[in-house]
């Protein structure tokens, strides 16, 4: 019997989930939680061979509960199952631990099946991620953002632990203007936060 926490923060989706699951007499739902606080809580008491976790929670998200889960419980495999599948929210959650991700709209048989897999320690990834993590490591990211010689000045100061006035007074700029650089890296890289524009960036060589 493989053991499951169902973690998703809508009511209705999680009961889905949960008897989708049941379907199966292979396995079996042992708790359910609502954020990934939750679960990770949950996942400590209780111990099971897979975690299914949303990503997008209230409080703590699904990334964060990943990685404290993977930290601190390594016999507890997560298996991602959301409807996101930016290449933010796979990267972060595959970088935090996960086992496997998978999409909400995939058919029942492929979840149940990705739930096996991922307790027998194997990775299960939906066709259309994997795609995705194959491109980002080939190199070959669609529409590859290309950024202005100042834009990766900026960038690459932000990399070296550089504030932004620290940036505005080494580049003899405004400190708004660091500001207004900043956003277009964002908007180019579609990243919301410094330290996922270095990342990304370095990956991409642009710097």
């Amino acid at each position: 019997m493989i053991r499951v926490i169902v973690a998703d923060d809508h009511p209705i989706v999680r009961s889905g989930i949960v008897g989708l699951i049941a379907l199966d007499p292979g396995l079996e739902v042992i708790g359910q939680a609502a954020n990934g606080a939750e679960a990770v809580d949950l996942a400590a008491r209780l111990r099971p061979d897979v975690v299914l976790m949303d990503l997008r929670m209230p409080g703590t998200s699904g990334i964060e509960a990943t990685s404290r889960i993977a930290a601190e419980l390594p016999e507890v495999h997560v298996l991602v199952l959301t409807t996101y599948e930016t290449d933010d929210d796979i990267l972060g959650a595959i970088e935090a631990g996960a086992s496997g991700y998978l999409l909400k709209a995939a058919p029942q048989e492929e979840i149940v099946a990705g739930i096996r897999a991922v307790a027998q320690g194997h990775t299960v990834l939906a066709p259309t991620i994997a795609a995705t993590l194959v491109t980002r490591m080939r190199g070959e990211r669609p529409g590859r953002p290309q950024l202005s010689p100042r834009e990766r000045e900026v960038l690459r100061l932000v990399a070296a632990g550089r504030s932004n006035p620290e940036i505005a007074r080494e580049l003899f700029i405004g400190e708004a203007t660091v500001k207004t650089h900043l956003i277009h890296v964002f908007e180019k890289l579609e990243v919301s936060d410094r330290t996922r524009a270095v990342t990304l960036a370095l990956e991409l060589g642009l710097i």
